[in-house]
């Protein structure tokens, strides 16, 4: 009976498979039955390729060499080559990773990626990965810039300051609105072509956590003054209130807040590390002291027991206001204040990891009073802040 022939494998097999089982992140086995291999033949390769000593087969024959055995300096240059192989491979595939729309458009577009990123990667390399040709890069650049493309430039530019200022929070609606604010006469979709080009996106939303509503308790309920009618014409007509909470190393912080619906500027806040009744009454004496409202407002919160408690109804008596709860576990009943904590978890508490909560306190104070009350363009305003709006409705 013939005997199988034994399998030999190129260098370049070698690298391309050890490339393919780093870059796809599946099983090693999957990887070496889809090429036909033993397990321990992939998993020696890889460890050639990275410098580690591949595992010996102790029940297996020496096998007896077909060709001269390389001298120690031949195989210590053959490993490193390899290793440079394996580098350029991972490189590329990054690069491809991040331009790989870029393949599919015209020889400009590709060029354009190449310059927008030479400062991470050699344009050689770039071009290599793109198939494109550094002769041909040279000659783009060396061609007189048209003025779409030097405006786009000096837009790009633009668009970066914004996105940096705005800590990545800015979208191409509220990009669009912060630079006609600016006096930048430029249509959205350009805004939005240009960020989705230089892969220039909002901050991506986290996952919630489940609300902090007790609802069940006997405490008396207020009705429902606002049925989902969210319009106000002044400041000081209609307050929201919630709670909700952020984690931290040393435990989780409460954060209470008050929103003049109006505006939707936060009027009122505190910070404790409990959940109790004196939490959200101190988010509203700061906003009955800060906005010293008229009798009579309207401050709508859910069926929670804090804002249910007889001292937070004595609280609202003696400023004058008018209590209005949700129904219960309806959160759109008190929609722009879910609106307004969604935006905060997704802007900030989604992308901090607090030690302290002191840290926690002041990240969500500057947040809350800095950016959200006087920089943060709301959509809802006509792409105006809180306090412009302000401003514009009591003059």
């Amino acid at each position: 009976m013939a005997t199988k022939a034994r399998r030999e494998f190129t260098p370049e097999f070698k690298r391309e498979a050890v490339a393919l089982l780093e870059s796809s992140g599946r099983p090693q086995m999957q990887i070496a039955a889809e090429l036909g291999i033993q397990p321990s033949m992939l998993r020696n390769w890889r460890a050639v390729l990275t410098g580690e000593a591949p595992r010996s087969r102790a029940a297996a024959p020496a096998a007896q060499p077909s060709s001269p055995v390389a001298s120690p300096a031949e195989q210590a240059a053959e490993i490193a080559r390899l290793r440079r192989e394996l580098e350029r491979a991972r490189t590329e595939r990054d690069i491809l990773k991040k331009g790989h729309r870029h393949l599919r458009g015209d020889a400009a577009m590709k060029f354009r990626f190449i310059d927008d990123h030479q400062g991470t990667w050699p344009v050689r390399t770039l071009c290599r990965a793109l198939r494109g040709w550094p002769s041909g890069y040279d000659a783009w650049r060396s061609r007189s810039e048209s003025t779409r493309a030097a405006e786009n430039r000096g837009l790009l530019e633009e668009v970066r300051r914004l996105h940096a200022r705005h800590h990545g929070r800015y979208g191409s609606p509220r990009m669009h609105a912060a630079l006609r604010a600016e006096g930048r006469g430029v249509s959205r979709g350009r805004i939005e072509r240009l960020m989705r080009r230089h892969g220039i996106r909002a901050t991506a939303a986290g996952r919630d956590r489940p609300g902090t509503t007790d609802s069940r308790h006997g405490l008396p309920v207020a009705p429902n003054l606002l049925e989902q009618r969210f319009t106000a014409s002044a400041p000081n007509q209609i307050w929201l209130a919630d709670i909700t909470y952020v984690p931290t190393g040393e435990g989780w912080l409460s954060l209470a807040a008050v929103l003049d619906l109006a505006t939707r500027k936060v009027v009122g806040w505190a910070m404790r590390e409990h959940l109790r009744t004196e939490l959200a009454a101190a988010a509203l004496l700061m906003a009955v002291q800060r906005q010293r409202p008229a009798p009579g407002l309207i401050q709508h919160t859910d069926r929670g027991c804090q804002y249910a408690s007889g001292e937070y109804r004595r609280l609202l008596d003696a400023a004058g206001l008018k209590a209005s709860m949700s129904r219960r576990g309806n959160g759109l009943d008190n929609a722009p204040m879910e609106s307004f904590f969604h935006t905060l978890k997704v802007e900030l508490v989604h992308q901090r990891r607090w030690a302290t909560r002191d840290e926690a306190r002041r990240e969500l104070f500057s947040y809350s009073e800095g950016y959200a009350n006087r920089q943060r363009i709301h959509s809802a305003l006509g792409y105006t802040t809180p306090e412009q709006a302000e401003r514009q409705m009591v003059s």
